[in-house]
């Protein structure tokens, strides 16, 4: 395997090379669930469809985020937060990994679902917004929480939601956003393996066999969950239909956040 990192406009540039590359098999693409939605908020005119020019091989594996709150906010659940978000409209602020990211708009949607107004604090990455939340600077986070998972551990944080329709396994006392706010439909921060367009069934069938058994073994579970991912390794059909339903979503958020149009 030889890695080829394609940075710049957000990952278009990547996701074009890719999706003009042979359809061998020769040439796969790591990406993220927001691809198309990043793509749409820095371009405005979409560069690629990401249902559409490529071929889902298989998600690799969900990354988490959750809301963490510091000493400074007097609330011990999610429901509780929200009530007093609730009488401290627009006062109540929440760093994130920067505009734009899946961070930005999972609080956003929080916004307009749960009918409150916290204001983001854009970072240049996750790292800064999750020291300045342990720092006492900012008193709520959303940031995935494989970078919070030793300080919620210790007490240092709390967790009081994942962004997700089920419980992270590594932090099971923290309710799924799902289960305190139903009308919530949160997109996932996975990544997976797409090839360019038409590649070949017979190819595709074997890339997913063989890349999904391997994400199944042992030491990759084990690396990957020691840095808290949760392994997905799934069907092309079931990886396909993750993509239709994510994207929506996350267009949807960005649209809420008013960095798209509908």
């Amino acid at each position: 395997m030889v890695i080829e990192n394609q940075a710049g406009a957000s990952g278009s540039i990547g996701m074009n090379m890719l999706k003009r590359a042979p359809a061998d098999g020769y040439t796969l693409g790591v990406v993220i669930s927001l691809a198309q939605t990043i793509d749409r908020i820095q371009n405005k005119t979409p560069s690629f469809d990401i249902t559409k020019d490529f071929t889902p091989v298989t998600a690799i594996a969900n990354n988490p985020a959750g809301l963490l709150v510091n000493s400074q906010v007097p609330v011990n659940s999610m429901a509780e937060f929200i009530e007093y978000a609730r009488k401290m409209p627009g006062k109540i602020s929440y760093g994130t990994a920067g505009i734009g990211t899946a961070h930005h708009l999972y609080g956003q949607v929080l916004n307009k679902v749960a009918g409150i107004d916290l204001v983001n604090i854009p970072y240049k990455g996750v790292a800064p917004a999750f020291n300045d939340l342990l720092g006492g600077h900012i008193p709520v986070a959303i940031v995935s929480l494989a970078t919070a998972l030793q300080q919620i551990e210790a007490g240092k944080v709390r967790l009081l939601a994942v962004f997700d329709t089920k419980r992270y396994a590594k932090a099971p006392n923290a309710p799924a956003i799902t289960e305190v706010l139903p009308k919530y439909e949160p997109g996932q921060t996975w990544v997976g393996i797409l090839a360019p367009p038409e590649l070949p069934a017979a190819i595709t069938t074997r890339l997913n066999s063989e890349i999904t058994r391997i994400l199944r073994s042992e030491d990759v579970q084990r690396i990957l969950g020691e840095n808290g991912l949760e392994v997905i390794a799934n069907s092309q059909s079931d990886f396909a239909a993750m993509l239709r339903r994510d994207t929506i979503i996350w267009d949807e958020a960005a649209a809420t956040a008013g960095l798209v149009s509908n």
